[in-house]
């Protein structure tokens, strides 16, 4: 098996390998994370209007069917490489990104400045804004009771992959 997170880009910032073979290593690593893979979903269609609901003053525009929607299509590029984590904390509540959130991960995107990452600081997951800085990468939470870290490949970082999404219930279960 692979080691899970062992390639190094040319930008300096080291990315896990995507693939079904590093995400079993990972699981294998956090067993107390959940993960899934997005190529395992079923294909649903939904209906998808044209008009735009206001968040203000409702408005008595036309609704009529665009066309369908599949969720699949919408929110994941490369379903080979995608899966979904759910939030544990706040430290990216400034983000829009809250405790029990579900995060789409995009593993065969490069990381650029300012995504939003998956990574391992440490033997352990986190997620945070990735800062290209001049003294090299960050890892920076989006809340102030949180300290901006250091990326430190030397010390076990590594980018495991690029946040695309987050899925929100706004309804609680019963």
């Amino acid at each position: 098996m692979a080691e899970p997170f062992s390639s190094d880009s040319s930008d300096g910032i080291p990315v896990a390998p995507p693939g079904r073979e590093a995400l079993d290593a990972l699981i294998a690593r956090f067993p107390r994370q959940a993960f899934r893979a997005a190529e395992v979903l079923s294909e649903t269609e939904l209906p998808l209007y044209a008009s735009r609901v206001p968040a203000g003053f409702p408005s008595p525009a036309d609704d009529y069917l665009e066309a369908s929607l599949n969720l699949n299509d919408y929110l994941i590029r490369h379903p080979e490489s995608t899966f979904f984590v759910r939030v544990s904390g706040e430290s990216m509540s400034g983000a829009g990104i809250f405790d029990g959130d579900m995060l789409v991960v995009d593993r065969l995107l490069r990381p650029r400045h300012r995504d939003v990452v998956i990574a391992v600081v440490a033997g352990e997951l986190t997620v945070k804004r990735l800062e290209l800085r001049a003294d090299g990468p960050w890892l920076v939470p989006d809340h102030p009771d949180y300290p901006a870290l250091r990326a430190n490949p030397e010390a076990g970082f590594d980018v495991w992959g690029v946040v695309t999404a987050v899925v929100r219930s706004l309804r609680p279960p019963h």
